[in-house]
């Protein structure tokens, strides 16, 4: 092999490794349309794997759109006055929806869409985490929408349909939260006092507040608990990294500004978070506890501000409210 040969082949595997270093970590493979009459921003999303159906809330649209993932077709609407939040429960077949309007937790037969049961709560119901051990609901409730200066996280039964327990909240806005599964504790956001509440869920109380001094307006979280590590997405445009055994902030990572939903990988150890100021996906690699590397910003659209993160289907879901030129569509990534 002459030296040119070996030149050009050196060259050849640099740029194989740049590209390598460069590529996308997400490619758009498709987009499931959305009618030009759900108007309005979209909110969080919910999967049911095994009936391959996905749930997008169109929150101003006052419904949810049922996709058959296998088409991506819309195969159902349930109409909800504001819906904020979706968890499908498959050994019930039950759908579980919040709504802001009725202020309630309402339960949907998973088959025939119908209305089973409402579980009341405060006006403004919004954000839940789910507990599949106890299949407890935890669910955002009351604050500013119902003239009150503080907020209600209650737990919810989903097998009863039963609300267990309220946990009061200082503070009239609170947002998305992350549970522990190997311990107890549930982190949720206070955007309103600009902190981290961590609650007991043996006891359903605070046990410590954690500040966020790094990002403003903390909107959602995302947890790594092998390394101990708390996610916290800032509006502002970071995404906060907290260390959940000392309980104090470690760094801030650049995001979009307008961050509504982060989620977290752990086969991959990748952080996506969903920014609709910016209409990006940032996306980072956690190479360690203290380390984490920018794979990328990928476009998606403004104002799309939520996603969803299905590792086992190899896809984030990111609904992007329609503009001038555009129509609404659920933008449909396919992991790199």
């Amino acid at each position: 092999m002459n030296k040119l040969t070996l030149c050009l082949a050196a060259i050849a595997l640099t740029a194989a490794a740049a590209f390598a270093q460069t590529a996308a970590p997400l490619k758009l493979a498709a987009k499931y349309e959305i009618p030009a009459s759900v108007k309005g921003r979209f909110d969080h999303l919910g999967i049911d794997t095994a009936g391959n159906r996905l749930f997008v809330v169109a929150e101003e649209g006052g419904q949810v759109l049922v996709f058959d993932l296998g088409s991506g077709k819309i195969i159902q609407t349930i109409k909800t006055p504001h819906p904020h939040a979706v968890l499908v429960r498959n050994d019930l077949s039950r759908i579980y929806i919040t709504d802001e309007d009725k202020g309630a937790v309402n339960i949907y037969d998973a088959k025939s869409y119908e209305l089973q049961k409402a579980v009341p709560l405060k006006v403004d119901t919004d954000s839940i985490g789910y507990d599949p051990a106890t299949h407890n609901l935890y669910v955002v409730n009351g604050g500013d929408n119902a003239h009150e200066t503080f907020t209600m996280l209650s737990v919810v039964d989903t097998t009863a349909g039963a609300k267990l327990a309220d946990i009061k909240i200082d503070g009239d806005t609170l947002e998305a939260m992350a549970l522990e599964t190997m311990g107890n504790r549930l982190f949720l956001n206070n955007p309103a006092k600009n902190e981290v509440e961590v609650i007991d869920r043996k006891t359903n109380k605070v046990t410590a507040t954690w500040p966020v001094k790094m990002g403003k307006g903390n909107a959602t979280m995302a947890l790594d608990e092998s390394t101990h590590r708390l996610f916290v997405g800032c509006r502002s445009g970071q995404l906060v990294v907290f260390d959940t055994q000392a309980g104090k902030e470690l760094q801030a990572l650049p995001i979009g500004r307008g961050a509504d939903d982060l989620m977290f990988d752990p086969a991959s150890k990748r952080i996506y978070a969903t920014s609709g100021g910016a209409g990006v996906v940032n996306v980072f690699k956690e190479t360690d506890p203290d380390h984490y590397q920018s794979l990328g910003q990928v476009p998606s659209g403004p104002g799309g501000k939520t996603g969803l993160l299905v590792p086992q289907l190899s896809r984030l879901f990111v609904p992007v409210p329609g503009t001038g030129t555009a129509p609404s569509a659920v933008y449909v990534f396919q992991l790199q």
